[in-house]
């Protein structure tokens, strides 16, 4: 868990930096993992011993999961939620630190997706403490208490109509102080939307669109709110650009293109940023066709900074389904197929290389850095575990967890949750 003195240092940057992506979240649920990406959105937590042996048959506890999800699990207090079809339904699932079930939610009826490393349940839930929202490709978005009980439904898709991706839906909802988050960029009407965390009235929703070469409108990525301006503020990437929104009322504050200047098709934005002080990493790009684009941008002044933010560019490094984290103010990115960079955030320049052993398998999850530990699932079901504490990558270990493996490997305590197509797993020291 997060010690005293890291709380302290990042609320503290919370403070100081306008440009922190911190969550609206309290102190005393730093040590939880909230969200997707954790209570900072990076990805990784500096602190602690974790395990790097372990297998489909070597784990502290092991519990079935009644559908395949692909969504990540997050930690609240005493309590883990994962969402999984329950018999063909959308669900969320409750369960204790030990792996004891403790309810689980169904609502309508299942999309189960198209793609083979997709599902219905690719979104993950979020969590202010209090309850936890949902969303699902069939188009249902929900409000449940801890205790299981629905607060307020609605439907997306029903409200707004079916998307128009290629593949399976991807964004996850995020949490401002007072909303609950989503976003939908494809071909047609893309937008913004807060929803009211209590009783899930829309609050405002602004358009999102441009005009881009086929697929490239096409966004997977989730939000991320900071802080811009003096403001809570929600930065999105998709589209071929990055805009900063007020939170109060979804108006554009800040906005930055031009990702894409050859006009190159079918580059759909499917990794989220991240944000290290003032600078925002962006992959971009086809890394699966060694095509890579690697961004660092600067998120300072107002309106369309599309000429002068543009910190540097990288077209040999990237990735393109697993989201970049970071670590010790450095940005570490997972390729599709297992290639390892470290990379300055203030200038793009990397600081150190490493790669996982070359496979027809490719990475889909997105990583996690835990006590200096990296977790690197690749969709066979293969959790590999590096070194990264150091200026170097070391391998340390290759586990085969005997299942598909999509959902990106989240702390618990000291120990390692890892969400496979069939199981939920904890794995200890």
């Amino acid at each position: 868990m997060l010690t005293r003195r890291l709380i302290t240092l990042a609320l503290l940057a919370a403070l100081t930096n306008p440009l922190s992506n911190l969550l609206s979240t309290p102190a005393e649920s730093l040590a939880d993992w909230p969200a997707w990406r954790g209570p900072l959105a990076h990805g990784s937590i500096e602190d602690g011993s974790f395990p790097h042996r372990f297998g489909a048959q070597q784990y502290r506890w092991r519990v079935e999961l009644p559908g395949k999800g692909c969504s990540t699990p997050i930690v609240v207090g005493d309590r883990i939620f994962v969402t999984a079809p329950i018999e063909g339904n959308d669900g969320v699932l409750a369960y204790d630190r030990e792996g004891k079930e403790l309810w689980r939610t169904t609502f309508g009826k299942e999309d189960p997706g198209k793609h083979q490393n997709g599902s219905g349940s690719n979104a993950s839930p979020v969590s202010d403490g209090d309850a936890v929202y949902v969303y699902f490709k069939s188009g249902t978005f929900a409000a449940v208490g801890l205790d299981g009980k629905v607060r307020w439904k609605t439907d997306i898709v029903e409200r707004f109509g079916k998307d128009t991706l290629f593949w399976d839906h991807g964004t996850s909802p995020v949490l401002t102080d007072k909303h609950v988050i989503m976003a939908r960029m494809h071909q047609g009407e893309s937008w913004l939307a807060a929803f009211d965390k209590a009783t899930g009235e829309i609050a405002w929703k602004v358009a999102r669109n441009y005009k881009t070469p086929i697929e490239c409108d096409h966004g997977y990525t989730t939000p991320l709110v900071i802080r811009h301006d003096g403001k809570e503020a929600i930065l999105v990437w998709g589209a071929e650009h990055v805009t900063i929104h007020d939170a109060a009322n979804g108006d554009v504050m800040w906005s930055c293109g031009n990702f894409n200047p050859e006009g190159n098709k079918l580059w759909p934005a499917i990794a989220t940023p991240v944000i290290v002080g003032d600078t925002a990493v962006i992959a971009y790009g086809r890394n699966d066709r060694d095509i890579p684009r690697l961004h660092g941008i600067r998120l300072q002044g107002k309106g369309d900074v599309t000429a002068t933010n543009h910190a540097w560019k990288r077209d040999d490094v990237g990735t393109f389904v697993p989201t970049p984290l970071v670590y010790q103010g450095r940005v570490i990115l997972v390729g599709d197929q297992g290639e390892v960079s470290c990379i300055d955030p203030a200038t793009g320049k990397t600081l150190w290389e490493g790669n996982f052993p070359k496979n027809r398998a490719k990475f889909y999850a997105s990583p996690l850095v835990a006590g200096g530990k990296l977790y690197a699932p690749r969709e066979d079901g293969v959790v590999f575990v590096a070194n990264v504490a150091g200026e170097k990558f070391e391998q340390l270990a290759e586990n085969d967890m005997a299942e598909s493996v999509i959902g990106s490997p989240i702390p618990l305590g000291d120990q390692i949750l890892i969400r496979g197509e069939q199981h939920l797993f904890c794995i200890a020291p």
